[in-house]
């Protein structure tokens, strides 16, 4: 292999396509039976093509949910509908099994005939599915599908995506369909202990084309317009290492978080929970800036909630070959004052269109790895308490009586916590005083750090000798 590629995701795989709102996001809330997708009333929410975990009696296949295919697309033509249109036909290419969804209130339009020719001479096994027949009646429902099955794809499934009208039929023909063509003979992908690495950053950073560079393949959508990303896209990537281990890490592209919920539309709103739900179920935050331009209010806020979530973090700078020398000091200073509270965090310089310096994060992300997952022994921890009080001991406490650390214990990893067992309260400065000295021992590049207190009243305050 490489130094990194991609790998192929096993396990049986379900295409949803169509125009845009027909209500295939809705399809694929409904299968993967939660709220996985964003959905709303307006074409062109989706972009990129994503995918969800979805199971029916007892067999597990992967949905990939793309954006609105509209015909008449070229490869080298770059439009916004354009770029969607090209995501949903690769992921039909990766499918065992496509669901053409078409809105049975509307009819059949010119832009479902386009797509349909193209699936036709694709040689895809295909499943036609009438959306929102349930408002139908018997005559109106007589019509469609007559319409629908001119379209020379077999007999269409009428059904209700939004109130799961003929869903369970559908589920029993999607397994029946995937079985019986063997793609349940491939086993599914586990990703168990794969750590997940979030690309996280305000709009138009550069997430996106970071992540294409990584996956090798225009995996999601890069366009100059901010917002493009909207869903989290994930892939694996097995890395091999200068020792020859290869490590696999899950990528994850996200929505930009914006500068205030409060005036975000209803889309953008579900993009940002969604971008933070990803922090949850990641190991490392890759956060993002661009070197073109000043570190701010939203660079502070998402290194704050990257923080707040106990995720390890490398601060990657992009765009670092359009920057003059003067801008490379400019940068390096906003940086030291605005995220010195990140100071612990270790800075990767990039250029994710050139590819410079990309396959140095591959050690960046092991090294905070390392730390999020290190573990101090308690002999060496309580020798390093003993110099750091020795250095520099606790202010007094209430009433000024002196204040006694008699140990420390690490309680946990990911990330690393540790409790100090006092006879009062430490003030938040010598906590501070505690976590720079640990650092300067340990070393804990890029993780946070949570030291809590245990009071012990009723230890004697007085030295026992």
């Amino acid at each position: 292999m490489s130094r990194w590629q991609a790998r192929t995701t096993g396990g049986a795989r379900v295409a949803i396509v169509g125009r845009p709102n027909v209500g295939k996001s809705t399809l694929v809330n409904r299968i993967a039976g939660r709220r996985d997708a964003i959905v709303q009333e307006k074409p062109g929410v989706t972009r990129d093509r994503s995918t969800h975990a979805a199971e029916w009696i007892g067999r597990d296949f992967t949905l990939i949910d793309t954006g609105g295919w509209t015909p008449g697309w070229a490869p080298d033509r770059t439009t916004m509908d354009e770029l969607v249109s090209l995501q949903a036909e690769i992921a039909t290419t990766e499918a065992d099994l496509v669901l053409f969804v078409v809105d049975a209130t509307v009819g059949i339009t010119s832009e479902d005939e386009a797509v349909a020719k193209w699936l036709r001479t694709s040689g895809i096994p295909v499943m036609l599915i009438a959306n929102k027949a349930d408002t139908l009646s018997e005559v109106e429902t007589a019509s469609v599908l007559g319409e629908l099955y001119a379209l020379g794809l077999g007999d269409p499934t009428t059904m209700s995506a939004l109130h799961g009208h003929g869903s369970g039929d559908l589920l029993d023909e999607v397994v029946t369909r995937l079985r019986d063509s063997g793609a349940f003979d491939r086993p599914p992908e586990t990703d168990d202990g794969v750590p997940g690495i979030a690309l996280i950053g305000r709009p138009n950073v550069g997430k996106s084309s970071l992540f294409n560079r990584l996956v090798g393949q225009d995996r999601v959508i890069v366009d100059e317009v901010p917002g493009t990303t909207r869903d989290p896209i994930d892939t694996l990537l097995d890395v091999q290492r200068d020792d020859g281990e290869v490590r696999t890490y899950r990528f994850i592209d996200t929505a930009g978080l914006r500068k205030k919920t409060a005036k975000l539309d209803s889309t953008e709103f579900y993009s940002t929970v969604r971008t933070r739900k990803t922090l949850e179920r990641a190991s490392v935050a890759l956060l993002l800036l661009d070197s073109a331009q000043s570190i701010g209010e939203q660079e502070q806020r998402l290194a704050r909630e990257i923080i707040d979530s106990g995720r390890a973090v490398v601060l990657v700078q992009n765009k670092w070959d359009l920057v003059d020398t003067d801008r490379r000091l400019a940068i390096a200073k906003e940086r030291d004052r605005l995220l010195q509270f990140l100071d612990f965090a270790p800075t990767r310089r990039i250029s994710a269109l050139t590819g410079r310096s990309v396959s140095k994060l591959f050690g960046d992300i092991d090294r905070v790895l390392d730390a999020w997952n290190f573990r101090v022994p308690t002999g060496r921890l309580n020798q390093w308490l003993s110099d750091a009080v020795a250095a520099t001991p606790p202010p007094l406490g209430r009433n000024h009586r002196p204040v006694k650390i008699r140990y420390v214990t690490q309680v946990d990893t990911q990330p690393p916590r540790f409790k100090l067992f006092t006879n009062q309260r430490l003030e938040p400065a010598y906590l501070r005083y505690l976590e720079r000295r640990l650092r300067e021992r340990f070393g804990f590049d890029g993780t946070p750090l949570r030291l809590d207190t245990a009071i012990r009243t009723n230890w004697e305050d007085r030295d026992p000798t």
